[in-house]
């Protein structure tokens, strides 16, 4: 279970704007959405060249894996019929 002060960070660091990026939560202060963190980071990128690649932190680099594991801990996941 996530501890309070990684959800603290998570909040402070993530934002939901229906004017930045059509609304999609992005890191604050940039206009650099989480799913591109996560995804640049899926592909294989090391954390340490997403943080130069978009000028952030480790904080926000994290911030963004805790938002994504947080929306996957609330979905409900069924089996696709065979």
């Amino acid at each position: 279970m996530k501890n309070e002060g990684a959800a603290k960070a998570m909040n402070n660091r993530i934002v939901i704007d229906p004017h930045v990026c059509h609304g999609k939560p992005v890191i604050r202060g940039t206009r650099v959405p989480v799913a591109r963190v996560i995804g640049y980071l899926a592909g294989g990128m090391s954390l340490e060249d997403v943080q130069k690649d978009f000028d952030l932190t480790s904080e926000d680099v994290r911030a963004a894996l805790d938002y994504a594991a947080e929306l996957l801990n609330r979905e409900q996941h069924h089996p696709l019929p065979a």
